[in-house]
């Protein structure tokens, strides 16, 4: 290529089955792979060029962005063609939209390919619509881990959409959490869940109700990578061992 050209692709909540054509295609076709650490190594098998792990994750050890910028810049300058892999969707809790600023600042052209959010993945994997009409008139994808520096959600605001609430990265911070939805008024006994790793081999998911959704975590040894849904959804959450939506690949 000409032009220095880098794709930001989604690599979906997990299973391979899941990934777009076109996501398959740049996968496949790419010089270098800069991935991220929740990438399920199904997907990886799939890379063909070199694969680089540039890992961020809350908690752990983590790749600086401005390093990922930087390298994506020199490989795409290098002539290579580069893919940046990235869980679910680049631009739902990605940070999809900085990577696209660096690059574009840079002089590099840059395409954003779609992939399936986990928070629409993860609970249809055990059976939760995030929307019904007779439960829900919409969903609200929120984060529970506003990073330092960065403003709290408005958890009141919130509970008074009366919309499901489907949270990302909410686990560490779910006593927090519910503190503050049942002081906005949410009910003590509204339905919860929480999906745990969805569309991978680890695939667990527990429901409960509000006020007991921190317990339900710490009893149920449930970890990150997680998702809370709150809302009367929830509670259309199939029973554990029953299978719902996409089948795990072979």
């Amino acid at each position: 290529m000409n032009t220095p050209f880098v794709s930001l692709v989604g690599a979906g909540p997990g299973d391979p089955d899941l990934l777009t054509v076109r996501a398959l295609k740049r996968i496949e076709a790419a010089d270098v792979v800069l991935a991220d650490d929740l990438i399920d190594p199904r997907v990886l098998a799939l890379v063909r060029g070199r694969l680089l792990r540039v890992g961020k994750r809350g908690g752990c050890i983590s790749t600086d962005q401005h390093f990922i910028h930087a390298l994506m810049i020199k490989e795409a300058r290098a002539g290579h063609r580069v893919v940046r892999l990235k869980g679910g969707d680049p631009f739902v809790f990605g940070r999809g939209g900085e990577e696209v600023d660096a690059l574009r600042e840079a002089g590099i052209e840059v395409e954003v390919v779609s992939g399936l959010t986990s928070g629409i993945a993860g609970p249809a994997a055990v059976g939760i619509p995030v929307t019904d009409r007779r439960a829900s008139p919409g969903v609200i994808l929120v984060t529970g881990h506003p990073g330092e520096g960065r403003t709290e959600p408005d958890w009141a605001a919130l509970a008074r959409t009366g919309l499901t609430l489907v949270i990302y990265m909410g686990v560490a911070r779910a006593a927090h959490i519910t503190a503050q939805l049942l002081a906005a008024g949410l009910r003590a006994d509204l339905p919860a869940a929480i999906v745990s790793a969805a569309h991978t081999a680890q695939q667990r998911h527990a429901v409960t109700t509000l006020a007991d959704l921190p317990a339900c975590i710490a009893r149920e040894g449930l970890k990150s990578p997680s998702l809370l849904v709150v809302g009367e959804v929830a509670a259309m959450a199939a029973i554990e061992g029953l299978s719902v939506g996409v089948q795990q690949s072979a």
